[in-house]
């Protein structure tokens, strides 16, 4: 589904998932920074609000799942035929797998790897080369935080979580002279439906125990996160790749 206004000279982003999480935020700051857009399964009222906002926005259903060997190329072939082009692309992928490893089996190993490991490999795959042939663009993959220290309790989820990272910083290491940004950011503790039904914290007293293990004693925001994010995908900073950062109010 296309929506009118189409900008000549306007940076292309691309929101692999606006259903939920960071996506319908971070789209709003890009579309206020005068990016057009191309959005994977929006929410409810956020094209309407984009549009508002300026920008043109293409979007596109049944991708959320990038697991899904075909939902990154139909994303990538969604801004291309719309636009020409894409200046950055973000994806939020990942499974849940909790449990202590004694207790776990080759069907946990399997999903966690499908959600944390082969979802971000296929829209790397997609959105890299298209970048590398135009000689330029960002991408940036939100991973975990558990990836950068041992996660008692999700074991798997994890180490998925960490393989992710590092393809992320092999696959910038490979594209850096092609003028192609890669980077990774990894959040925890964040105020959302999944994580605290992950956690129990959907009620006063769960939440305020797993507030306790958070350094700011505090869960963080969707809109305090997309403006984290913001300088890996608006075009504001070009020298930076291969990186990975933790959003975690100080746990990594």
């Amino acid at each position: 589904m296309s929506t009118a206004g189409d900008g000549d000279g306007r940076r292309v982003a691309l929101v692999a998932d606006t259903s939920a999480y960071v996506g319908p935020a971070l789209s709003r700051l890009l579309a206020l920074r005068g990016h057009d857009l191309v959005i994977g399964d929006p929410v409810d009222g956020l094209v309407d609000e984009l549009t508002g906002l300026g920008a043109a926005v293409e979007v596109v259903t049944g991708v959320r799942d990038l697991a899904d060997p075909v939902a990154a190329p139909r994303l990538v072939r969604a801004a291309l035929d719309r636009f020409g082009r894409i200046d950055s692309a973000t994806a939020a992928s990942g499974r849940i797998v909790i449990g202590k490893f004694l207790d776990s089996t080759l069907d946990d190993l399997r999903a966690v790897t499908s959600g944390c490991m082969e979802a971000p490999y296929h829209f790397l795959r997609s959105v890299v080369p298209v970048m590398v042939e135009r000689g330029g663009g960002q991408v940036l993959v939100i991973t975990s935080a558990s990836a950068v220290r041992p996660t008692p309790g999700a074991p798997l989820y994890s180490s998925a979580r960490a393989g992710a990272t590092m393809l992320v910083r092999n696959v910038a290491g490979e594209v850096a002279r092609t003028g192609v940004q890669v980077n990774a950011v990894g959040s925890n503790f964040m105020d959302f439906p999944e994580f605290l039904r992950a956690n129990r914290a959907e009620d006063p007293e769960g939440r305020a125990r797993v507030e306790a293990r958070v350094p700011m004693r505090r869960l963080g925001t969707m809109e305090e996160f997309a403006s984290f994010c913001m300088p890996f995908v608006d075009g504001t900073s070009g020298f930076t790749t291969g990186q990975f950062v933790a959003y975690a109010g100080g746990w990594a």
